[in-house]
């Protein structure tokens, strides 16, 4: 009658390795893919606020601006005005 071995094979040793490497490496891999998706997160939030503070100083400096044109030329603004009025009514109309 043929015993059977209970001691692990050199085979199962080297597959039981393989797996726990594998294992370890996967941990890996996922503690980066956080770290990396937390760092794109954070990045593009400085982006959104670096953005909207443009935007505010952008939009502050034109109506300074517009601002400035209207009080100092009161008829080139009226001109304009009704210039831009005008070509807007055109759009509506076929040609």
């Amino acid at each position: 009658m043929a015993q059977t071995s209970t001691k692990p094979t050199d085979f199962n040793r080297a597959l039981d390795d393989a797996k726990k490497n594998a294992s370890g490496v996967a941990e890996a891999m996922t503690g980066a893919a956080q770290d990396v998706y937390g760092q794109a997160r954070d990045s593009a939030a400085d982006v959104m606020d670096s953005a909207g503070t443009a935007a505010r100083r952008t939009a502050n400096s034109f109506e300074k601006a517009i601002r400035h044109t209207i009080e100092t030329q009161p008829y080139t603004a009226a001109a304009i005005a009704l210039g831009i009025g005008w070509l807007l009514g055109r759009m509506h109309r076929p040609l």
